[in-house]
């Protein structure tokens, strides 16, 4: 049952990049563009996605339990250090040059971008050298 919901989560966040352009690297450069053509329709998508999980987050501190019996697992703040800071500039300057993050790229991937294609292999060969040094 656990993979299931996971896996129905996962369609319902996919589909829910599709519709709000979060999967098109041309709307994200837009959305990122100040200067230029702005457009700040992603701005409203993200707002949204805000508010859902400030919902979400303020009922499921007050359980024990997920809905699926599972133990509530939620994430701890941890301290602003240099290696938070570096990544999320790098994060940043990533997603500003290619328009994907993540989640989105993986969409778009399964659309069958050649640009997504690009992309996850370069995050994919990012995380194996982030891997390598952290065994050092």
């Amino acid at each position: 049952m656990q993979i299931l919901m996971s896996l129905l989560a996962g369609l319902v966040f996919g589909i829910g990049l599709i519709v709000s352009g979060m999967a098109d690297p041309a709307k994200v450069l837009g959305f990122l563009d100040l200067a230029g053509a702005w457009d700040p329709s992603l701005a409203f998508v993200m707002a949204g996605a805000i508010a859902v999980g400030v919902i979400g987050f303020a009922v499921a501190k007050r359980r024990r339990q997920s809905l699926l019996g599972l133990p509530m697992q939620l994430p701890g703040a941890g301290p602003v250090d240099r290696k938070l800071v570096l990544g999320g500039l790098m994060f940043g300057i990533g997603w500003g040059l290619a328009g994907f993050c993540p989640g989105p790229a993986l969409v778009a991937l399964g659309m069958g971008s050649a640009k997504a294609i690009v992309f996850v292999i370069a995050m994919l060969a990012g995380m194996a050298l982030h891997a390598m040094f952290q065994k050092k």
